[in-house]
């Protein structure tokens, strides 16, 4: 057995991570307020009307280190955030307002290398979470496979490497990757876990400074065999969870 020990969302694919107390989950749907917006660079190819797009077409942590120390508070019934990084100012946006994701795009410019389609346009799909999957998951990593690797690679590293929305404690070390096929309970809520999450090297980058100072690629695959940290799940029972609810298999 383990326990919800944080939530988190990114209203903003790839830019701002925000924890959060409570949520509650819906059947068939990602979680709440996560990947609302994303970013889109000059070179994007987008399907009108405005469809789910493939991480290629937006900014992402992959493309710019910088991009992984931005922080996040929302509002959510107004639908606007507040973005801070250790070198910009922090501001708030409604994305969804003109004016506002011009403001958005331009505070994000610094933070996006010269070399690279510069930032263009803020989309949003209604109804759909515009994560790195077609289809709407709920991601699950495990404290205690966090803290073996960080000893593996003799640095602390902080969850927000990993842009999960549930980080479990309890469970021995990477026994969610054992789960893939099988139902777990989160509180009330029922999920089935469908498959290990394949990372990328954005994980390499400090969420503190923006900088890349480690390969977890690297690190995990001589430790492990194998380049996956935590597990997508779908959910089959929606409910609230909160910090601190039992986690079952």
């Amino acid at each position: 057995m383990g326990r919800v020990a944080h939530l988190v969302r990114h209203p903003i694919k790839s830019a701002g991570y925000e924890h959060v107390d409570a949520v509650a989950l819906s059947e068939g749907a990602a979680f709440p307020f996560d990947r609302t917006w994303a970013v889109a660079h000059a070179a994007a190819r987008l399907a009108e009307p405005l469809a789910w797009a493939p991480k290629l077409q937006f900014l992402r942590g992959w493309g710019s280190a910088d991009l992984m120390a931005v922080s996040c508070v929302s509002d959510v019934p107004a639908r606007r955030v507040t973005l801070s990084h250790p070198r910009r100012p922090t501001e708030s946006f409604c994305p969804d307002d003109a004016a506002d994701a011009a403001r958005l795009i331009d505070w994000l410019r610094p933070l996006w290398p010269e070399n690279r389609p510069e930032p263009a346009r803020v989309i949003s799909v209604p109804g759909q979470a515009l994560t790195d999957q077609d289809q709407p998951l709920v991601s699950i990593n495990s404290l205690s496979s966090l803290a073996d690797l960080s000893s593996r690679v003799r640095q602390d590293l902080s969850i927000h490497r990993w842009r999960g929305n549930i980080w479990v404690e309890g469970w021995a070390p990477w026994a969610e990757l054992d789960l893939v096929g099988q139902e777990i309970s989160v509180g009330g809520v029922r999920l089935r876990v469908v498959e290990p999450i394949g990372r990328c090297r954005a994980t390499g980058a400090n969420p503190a400074t923006g900088m890349q100072d480690a390969d977890m690629m690297s690190a995990l695959e001589s430790g492990y065999g194998h380049t996956d940290f935590g597990v997508f799940a779908r959910v089959i029972s929606g409910g609230p969870i909160a910090l601190g609810d039992e986690v079952r298999a």
